[in-house]
């Protein structure tokens, strides 16, 4: 199933009864830019904000883990989102932060969800209507989750992968911060990439206009890195955001049972017992 939709798509079925449009735009804190004030500011008709940091396990000291599953059906419902519904993800930057949103619905068992091919820039770029301000709460929705423990990965199970040699974990970052050139924008984390560790740097699979890379130059990306399509994939980033744009480009070559290690770099370029090495793959 293409995970994609374009601003024709939705401009057209904007007043479906079980669509529900979701703002899922995140900024890395040095970035110096308010998602939620943005979203005030301009957003797609009927969108509601998903807030990638609020709906998050806050016990972990991680930033935005994936919730327990009661946590985010709490959190889905009271976006009016029931088991029905289609959901329509998009970012403000084109392809970035949405495809974590899109992850998180289909890891808690949500199939019918997409992301809007190129985001808001998209969107305005087509001359489509932006509405202003904060929407009344919609009605309480009954989503309930019901978690695929296959699309996750923990420190353990990345750990037991690459020493058993049976998986391919794929790091989204850019490639400096892959071999350690440039250090880590989070402080205390070492530089440099997990052993066996193969990088795709997910600006790889998006083009110039913040649109999803066409499936032939998704496949071309992966195979130059080393990637083996056929097996088993893993996908790490700096905290779990930009490993979704792998997920999400690999599903679009049909590899929908891909997982992604949610802790990623955060996790282990802050631990003392996980192996670290630097240069290329």
């Amino acid at each position: 199933m293409n995970p994609l939709v374009s601003p024709a798509w939705l401009a057209e079925h904007l007043a479906d009864p079980d669509l529900v449009i979701l703002d899922g735009s995140w900024q890395m804190p040095q970035a110096g830019r308010d998602p939620a004030k943005e979203f005030a500011e301009q957003h797609i008709p009927g969108a509601r904000f998903f807030d990638i940091d609020a709906i998050a396990d806050h016990a972990t000291g991680l930033p935005h883990m994936l919730p327990s599953p009661h946590e985010f059906a709490t959190a889905a419902r009271r976006l009016g989102v029931e088991p029905t519904s289609t959901i329509v993800v998009y970012d403000s930057v084109g392809i970035m932060s949405a495809p974590r949103v899109w992850w998180t619905f289909r890891q808690m068992g949500h199939d019918r969800v997409f992301v809007l091919d190129g985001g808001l820039k998209a969107w305005l770029a087509d001359g489509r209507p932006v509405e202003t301000g904060w929407p009344e709460p919609p009605p309480h929705g009954e989503f309930k989750a019901h978690p695929r423990p296959a699309l996750v990965r923990d420190v353990a199970q990345v750990k037991a992968t690459l020493q058993a040699g049976d998986g391919q974990v794929v790091d989204a970052r850019p490639a400096a911060r892959f071999t350690g050139e440039t250090p880590e924008p989070r402080e205390g984390l070492r530089s440099g990439h997990m052993p066996g560790a193969r990088n795709v740097p997910f600006a790889a699979l998006v083009t110039a206009d913040g649109t999803l890379a066409e499936p032939a130059a998704i496949t071309a990306a992966f195979e130059a890195a080393g990637v083996d399509l056929k097996g088993p994939i893993t996908t790490s980033c700096g905290s779990g955001i930009t490993a979704c744009v792998l997920a999400l480009g690999l599903a679009r070559i049909g590899r929908e049972d891909v997982a992604v290690y949610d802790g990623s770099w955060t996790e282990w370029g802050g631990r003392e017992d996980t192996p670290v090495v630097t240069g290329p793959a």
